[in-house]
C-alpha cells in the first residue's frame, strides 16, 4: 500500500502541479483515524489469551477465514471497487494519504519513533531558513523552526535532510541525552548516514524474517492439499466460529 501510493500520488503532482493540503483541523482529525484503528486491533488481540489465538488461527473456522479472504480480492465486490476507488483518489491528490491516516502499522512506529534516541535535528545557527524543508516534508512538519523532531509523524525519510542547501544543518543523529540545550545537542550527537539506516533496517528485516523460518513461526500448519481444495470451494464453505453453536 506504501509503495503504490507513493506512485499515486506522484502521478497527482505530474497532473496537477501539486498535491492538495487539508485544513489543519481536519488534518488533525483523521490523523487520529490510524491510531484508533491500531486501538482496535490491539484490543482484539490483547483480549485473547495465546492459547486462544492459537486454537482459533488452527481451527477449521480459522482455514475458511483465510480462503475467503483471498476470494475477497479474487471477487471484489461494488462496496470494495468504491472503497478501493475513493483510496486511489484521495491517494492521487493528497500526499501519502493511506499512511497518514488509515495505516495502523504507521501509527505503531510513529508511536515507537517517539522512544527513538535517532532524531532530526537542525543546526540553527548554520539555517538559512529557505524553508525548503518543509516543502518536501510528507508530514508537513516545521522541520525549519524546530532544533529536534519529536514527532510520531516523523518517518524518518530524510526527504529535509537531502533538499537542505546549507551543509550539516539537517541530519539525522544519535543522541544519548534528549532534553539538553541546542549547543550542547550539537556537540555530542553522533550523524547516522544514510547506507547505515539502510543497512540497519535490511538487517532487522530479514534477521526476523529469517529468525521466524528457521523457528518454524513463519510457514502455515495447514498442508497445502488442504487449500488447494478450499480455494476453488471457499464461497460454499461453511463453519461456524470457535465456540458457536
Amino acid at each position: 500500500m506504501g509503495t503504490i501510493s507513493e506512485y499515486l500520488w506522484r502521478m497527482g503532482r505530474r497532473a496537477f502541479g501539486r498535491n492538495f493540503t487539508l485544513p489543519r483541523w481536519l488534518d488533525l482529525g483523521l490523523r487520529g483515524l490510524k491510531y484508533l484503528l491500531l486501538a482496535f486491533f490491539v484490543w482484539a488481540v490483547t483480549s485473547m489469551a495465546a492459547g486462544d489465538l492459537a486454537a482459533f488461527m488452527n481451527s477449521p473456522y480459522g482455514v475458511i477465514a483465510d480462503v475467503k479472504m483471498l476470494n475477497f480480492f479474487r471477487h471484489v465486490g461494488e462496496t470494495g471497487v468504491i472503497v478501493f476507488g475513493i483510496l486511489v483518489i484521495a491517494s492521487i491528490l493528497i500526499q501519502n494519504f493511506w499512511c497518514r491516516y488509515l495505516c495502523p502499522y504507521g501509527a505503531l512506529l510513529g508511536i515507537a519513533a517517539l522512544f527513538s534516541p535517532a532524531r532530526i535535528r537542525r543546526n540553527a545557527e548554520s539555517c538559512i531558513d529557505c524553508a525548503k524543508c518543509v516543502k518536501v516534508c510528507p508530514s508537513a512538519l516545521a522541520v525549519d523552526k524546530l532544533v529536534t523532531i519529536r514527532s510520531a509523524e516523523c518517518t524518518g525519510c530524510l526527504e529535509c535532510v537531502a533538499a537542505c542547501p546549507a551543509k550539516d544543518t539537517l541530519s539525522l543523529s544519535l543522541s544519548l541525552s534528549l532534553n539538553l540545550p541546542p549547543r550542547a545537542i550539537a556537540s555530542r550527537r553522533m550523524k547516522l548516514p544514510a547506507w547505515a539506516i539502510a543497512v540497519g533496517i535490511a538487517a532487522l528485516f530479514f534477521g526476523m524474517v529469517g529468525f521466524a523460518k528457521t523457528a518454524g513461526y513463519w510457514d502455515s500448519h495447514v498442508p497445502r492439499a488442504i487449500y488447494q481444495q478450499l480455494v476453488p470451494n471457499a464461497d460454499e464453505a461453511r463453519h461456524p466460529m470457535p465456540g458457536e453453536n
